[in-house]
């Protein structure tokens, strides 16, 4: 311990005298406190107490917070990072040779340095904002395709305070996500509603959406440097911004322009349902409505009978009948495991308690598999060790895909990546929660998703611009903040951009300078 405890940089933190007290006490041990004269509490005087009181703080010991004891705050507990590494002082320099604005941190240890990485001449265009330098080879996608399952409609939207979202803004809003390129789109389910009010209109929103005939449509395509007009939505005629894909044809493959429209179904009751829908719809001549279903269980007892009212072995137990009978009706399956890291009652979750139901499912005929961190406390330590407890006990890794939510979704989601991840779940604009798990309010955002793959070198098929641009309306429509952090900087670009337009007497009229 003393060992590790000499190698760790000291941590500074600003903050008025006041709240040296709480700071102190958070495991902070040096402060750096303010000599403006506007602040006599930390002046050179001798305190009540007796001597200097800046002497007094730097002078005096308090015990360090023991690193062991991971309890976030009274109401939250994680599981510890690994300790394998202990850390190791940095130096930083910067790469003289490059270009100012490209210019880079360059970290070598003590030890051994390490060569700087060359910085590729190439440059991405992501957004119409937004332009990058493509990810070195080491750790960029190099154009793998990334399959994104947009949960906004179903997860994003059941938790929504009343009163109940329009079934036209749900409609408008399956189009939007798929003129944006995402192709499959949680839309609903069949729950009982007065369980999920929200809910309740999935039978009547189905026959409203674009049908699945041929189960296919074309990705955006690339913007044509002769292009200066605006071009038509397929579905409502609307107008929409050209298309910036950034992605090449030959690395997305053909049936990610599939369209699904999967719906939740709890039970054999909510299965019936949605046949005797699908049913009532053939009969008039039209075709199917969807062509998916996901079953859901939980990996802790705790919330298998909060959330489902059952234990998990009698979740279990009904559901081969269930997915046998889809799949008789040409349905495909899709489950998802809840509480894979932390569960809302228990605690942190046992990972071979996880793999145990990612198994059962696979063997049912799930053709695939999401993982959802439904309290959001996972971190990328925490996933990896789940990913490699499923992929020692021989699981097929290619039909497992991530649910997650909270502050580090993100950079678990991208720590995984390398590993194989192929599928994610997000949510348009971090909309999203569940009313069985007090404090997981909302999803990772599509947008943010989308961005850091494109920005990586991973390719989905999805243009970014639509993407920010249907979420920044889907917000305003709610009435609430738009959780995605690259939303809100590209809406607002592309405000300032427009505004700039108008203010120098284009009147609005967009032009290949302003694309």
């Amino acid at each position: 311990m003393p060992s590790i405890i000499s190698s760790l940089r000291p941590v500074r933190v600003a903050c008025p005298s006041r709240r040296i007290a709480a700071v102190s006490t958070s495991g902070f041990r040096q402060l750096k406190v303010s000599t403006l004269t506007t602040m006599p509490s930390l002046s050179t005087k001798p305190s009540r107490a007796g001597g200097n009181e800046a002497s007094h703080i730097s002078g005096s010991h308090l015990p360090l917070v023991n690193p062991a004891v991971r309890q976030l705050s009274p109401n939250r507990i994680t599981r510890p990072a690994s300790p394998l590494l202990a850390p190791i002082p940095l130096n930083y320099t910067l790469d003289p040779k490059a270009p100012l604005h490209l210019r880079h941190l360059h970290t070598t240890t003590n030890r051994t340095p390490s060569p700087t990485p060359s910085l590729s001449p190439e440059t991405r265009t992501i957004s119409r904002e937004l332009t990058t330098t493509p990810s070195s080879s080491s750790h960029g996608g190099q154009g793998r395709y990334v399959r994104i399952v947009e949960v906004s409609p179903r997860d994003g939207l059941q938790n929504v305070a009343p009163p109940a979202v329009p079934t036209k803004l749900k409609k408008e809003l399956v189009e939007r996500l798929l003129d944006a390129g995402v192709r499959n789109v949680e839309v609903g389910s069949f729950v009982r509603g007065d369980w999920v009010p929200q809910m309740a209109d999935t039978p009547q929103l189905l026959p409203l959406l674009p049908p699945l005939t041929n189960h296919h449509l074309p990705l955006p395509t690339p913007l044509s440097s002769s292009t200066t007009t605006r071009s038509s939505s397929p579905f409502s005629g609307r107008p929409t911004t050209p298309s910036i894909t950034p992605y090449t044809e030959f690395s997305v493959p053909q049936e990610a322009g599939d369209v699904h429209y999967p719906v939740l179904v709890p039970n054999m009751r909510g299965l019936e349902n949605l046949l005797k829908l699908e049913e009532e719809w053939e009969g008039k001549g039209k075709g199917r409505l969807t062509d998916e279903i996901a079953v859901f269980v939980s990996a802790t007892e705790a919330f298998s009978m909060a959330n489902n009212h059952a234990p998990i072995h009698k979740v279990l137990a009904a559901l081969p009948s269930v997915i046998h009978k889809a799949h008789t009706h040409s349905l495909r399956t899709r489950g998802y495991v809840s509480c894979v890291i932390t569960c809302p009652y228990s605690g942190p979750t046992d990972p071979d308690a996880v793999v145990d139901v990612v198994e059962r499912l696979l063997n049912m005929g799930c053709y695939e598999v999401s993982l959802g961190d439904t309290t959001g406390e996972g971190d990328p330590e925490s996933w990896r060790v789940l990913w490699e407890r499923a992929k020692t006990r021989g699981v097929n890794m290619d039909k497992i895909a991530c649910h997650d939510t909270f502050s580090m979704a993100l950079s678990s989601i991208l720590s995984l990546l390398p590993h194989g991840l192929r599928t994610i779940d997000s949510s348009l604009a971090g909309l999203g929660g569940c009313p069985y798990s007090p404090g997981a309010t909302g999803n990772v955002p599509t947008e943010d998703v989308v961005y850091a793959l494109h920005k990586l070198g991973y390719e989905t098929g999805i243009d970014l611009d639509r993407l920010v641009e249907s979420g920044n309306w889907l917000s305003g429509e709610l009435g609430v903040r738009n959780e995605s952090r690259v939303g809100r900087a590209i809406g607002a670009r592309k405000a300032s951009r427009e505004k700039s337009r108008f203010d120098k007497g284009g009147q609005g009229v967009e032009t290949e300078a302003g694309m």
